[in-house]
């Protein structure tokens, strides 16, 4: 029996001298390691399509562009100032037909033109703010049928024709008191805001103090109902100057300062491009929207869209390039001495 018990003793103290050994050669047991393969490398973005060669879209950033003048959009007109909804569409579709893409006025009047190779720049604008151009409803909805409605219907149709246009306010704006919905339902979707004083003044027959008054009131209502807004252009009621020109762009009253980098007429013609030495920001003609019948329909936007049509190498004609102004060498235009070495002639 004493022999069994030291055997037993003696082998258990193998096994644990063994054991210990293993204990502190490997600690204890851990769960296998899961491997991860290595991250793929980043694929970089597709580059973009090379620009085609400006004379293949005989491009001519030097030309004509269309700033076209809306005012009510109703269904019974009153006036030559006015459209039909119908007539609006229609002439949306012939400028997304033609090509056109908008800008806004400010876009324009700071050379900012970035439209595709081939296109066109079109500035839409709509004076006094009325509700048939547009409104929300209760829920701050956009009615449809208003004039902003058809340009978003149009503009969802043709993608490269830019739901933007300018619209020059007085107060109140859209028959809103604030103009807190509104105004800033237009800013939010890319829609600029415009000076069209507080009362609709002829400013031509106003003080200096009242011309500063009526246009610095106006953008304190503007900047008030959407804060940090900037309001950069204004449009002139009945395309009247203040007797000092200089006020209508800048200017300061009531302790607020404004300055504008467009002041767009009444007119009847084309406005030069931002490049041509012929443009004056201080004095921007617009193209009043009339179909091709009626009083001075000579001067209205149907016929001259088909005179530009008819013309193309008048109008102005994106070469895709923001970083250089494209022209034909045979151009009847001259160009601003800003174009400098951007200048491409062919």
């Amino acid at each position: 029996m004493r022999n069994v018990r030291v055997g037993v003793v003696a082998t258990a103290a193998v096994l644990l001298v063994v054991c210990a050994g293993c204990g502190g050669e490997t600690g204890p047991a851990q769960p296998n390691a899961v491997v991860q393969p290595p991250a793929p490398p980043p694929v970089p973005p597709p580059a973009p399509p090379p620009l085609p060669a400006p004379e293949s879209v005989h491009a001519n950033e030097l030309g004509d562009v269309p700033v076209l003048m809306y005012h009510r959009i109703t269904a019974t007109p009153n006036s030559v100032y006015d459209r039909t909804p119908e007539d609006f569409r229609a002439e949306l579709e012939r400028l997304a037909a033609d090509d056109y893409v908008p800008v806004t006025a400010t876009e324009y009047a700071t050379a900012r033109v970035d439209i595709p190779a081939g296109k066109h720049p079109v500035v839409l604008t709509f004076d006094d703010g009325s509700i048939n151009q547009f409104t929300l409803d209760g829920a701050s909805e956009l009615v449809a049928g208003t004039g902003v409605g058809i340009l978003l219907d149009v503009a969802a149709a043709h993608p490269d024709f830019r739901p933007v246009a300018t619209c020059y306010v007085n107060d109140p704006p859209f028959e809103e008191p604030t103009g807190r919905r509104t105004l800033a339902w237009l800013h939010e979707h890319g829609f600029e805001i415009g000076n069209h004083t507080l009362d609709h003044a002829n400013l031509g027959r106003t003080s200096d103090a009242e011309v500063r008054h009526q246009i610095a009131g106006m953008q304190r209502f503007i900047t008030d109902a959407v804060p940090g807004v900037q309001v950069r252009s204004i449009a002139l009621p009945l395309g009247v100057h203040p007797k000092n020109e200089r006020l209508a762009a800048d200017g300061s009253a009531d302790g607020g300062d404004y300055h504008h980098d467009s002041v767009m007429l009444v007119g009847s013609n084309p406005a030069p491009s931002p490049w041509s030495a012929a443009f004056d920001p201080a004095n921007v003609p617009r193209i009043r929207s009339q179909g091709p019948t009626g009083q001075d329909a000579q001067y209205g936007s149907a016929a001259w869209l088909d005179k530009l049509a008819a013309d193309p190498g008048r109008r102005y004609t994106s070469d895709g390039d923001p970083n250089r102004i494209s022209a034909p060498a045979d151009r009847k235009t001259a160009p601003s001495a800003a174009v400098g070495p951007l200048l491409y002639e062919y």
